[in-house]
């Protein structure tokens, strides 16, 4: 089969080399640029890379020896994974979408744009439907698709799962890892032997993100974060109160039995299950639990009842894998069945 062309913009970055290991022999994608700062522009990746490659398998012979761009270089790529800071993404990506290029971006710029899909493909894949209003806004066939908040993610996809009882209160901690910063994220001198109980607009990103996401227009959310000393995954402590209560055995069964149209449509990246369910007091663990789906699954453990509201329980996501690259993959892929990549 002829496969999509794809591009990564922000190639050199934390998130730019997970969309590398993810894309490598990708069933319907093929990568053909790869696109970064003028400074790393005109050599190969595989140069650009030495001593900046931080994943633990080594860079794929493929992109290692393919040349980087800079964005005011033509590109041949139908779909452009975006990575890179919100302050430049926002005209940049509006630039690639009006050449007629599909941005699935990471970046926060266009979240809460109107008419831009803030998409987790097992929460709200009715958005797609605002793609061709966008189109004819930017009077192009390309377009912006965005995910949400790394930290967000695994939040309504529980949501989702329980949307039956109808959730009304959520308060939620977060203990989010130090790739969440990127690379090389939070000095070690600050985070060794410490908790940061800061990190700048992400209470608010994870309260406004929740509500566009799930339409769960009366569910009040409230968000505490921390960064954490641990490399990747983000723990999160939520409780929850619903309008109809279930029993926690009904509350199990609805999180053991989730399947949404990425499962159902088995799209290569969609992890099954979906939500995985420990019953040991002490999990789910970063260290042990956050590659469950290739880390893409939301590990969920500790379901109890709560004093104050009605269940809390203890949720974890790969932050640059579920929360950034691979939720940007699962995006495309769904969008690929759908229909919205003209094949060339």
């Amino acid at each position: 089969m002829t496969k999509i062309k794809a591009g990564i913009l922000g190639a050199t970055g934390m998130v730019g080399q997970r969309f590398i290991e993810l894309l490598e022999n990708h069933p319907w994608f093929e990568l053909t640029d790869l696109i970064a700062s003028r400074e790393e522009s005109g050599k190969s990746y595989g140069e650009v890379m030495q001593g900046k490659w931080v994943q633990e398998k080594e860079i794929p012979k493929q992109a290692a020896s393919m040349i980087v761009k800079h964005s005011d270089e033509l590109v041949s790529c139908q779909v452009l994974f975006s990575s890179i800071p919100a302050d430049i993404a926002f005209k940049l990506e509006l630039d690639y979408a009006r050449k007629g290029i599909a941005v699935i971006s990471n970046a926060s710029a266009h979240r809460m744009s109107k008419n831009v899909p803030l998409l987790v493909p097992e929460v709200n894949a009715e958005q797609l439907d605002w793609i061709e209003l966008q189109k004819k806004e930017n009077q192009s066939q390309g377009f912006i698709v965005t995910n949400p908040n790394c930290s967000t993610v695994p939040l309504t996809i529980i949501l989702r799962a329980l949307e039956q009882f109808e959730p009304i209160q959520l308060m939620v901690t977060t203990m989010q890892a130090v790739s969440g910063a990127g690379y090389p994220g939070v000095p070690s001198l600050d985070v060794l032997d410490n908790i940061v109980p800061y990190i700048g607009g992400e209470e608010q990103k994870i309260e406004s993100e929740t509500i566009k996401i799930t339409g769960m227009k009366n569910l009040k959310v409230s968000a505490s974060c921390n960064r954490v000393n641990v490399k990747d995954g983000h723990l999160e402590s939520i409780s929850i109160k619903f309008k109809n209560k279930p029993s926690q055995e009904q509350l199990i069964q609805a999180l053991q039995n989730f399947e949404a149209e990425p499962q159902k449509l088995n799209l290569p990246t969609a992890p099954k299950p979906c939500i995985v369910v420990r019953t040991e007091q002490n999990r789910p663990q970063p260290r042990l639990d956050r590659m469950n789906g290739n880390g893409m699954a939301i590990t969920v453990g500790r379901i109890r009842p709560c004093p104050i509201l009605d269940y809390k329980m203890t949720i974890l996501g790969h932050n640059t894998i579920r929360g950034a690259a691979g939720a940007a993959v699962l995006n495309a892929e769904l969008l690929y069945v759908k229909g919205f990549f003209e094949k060339k």
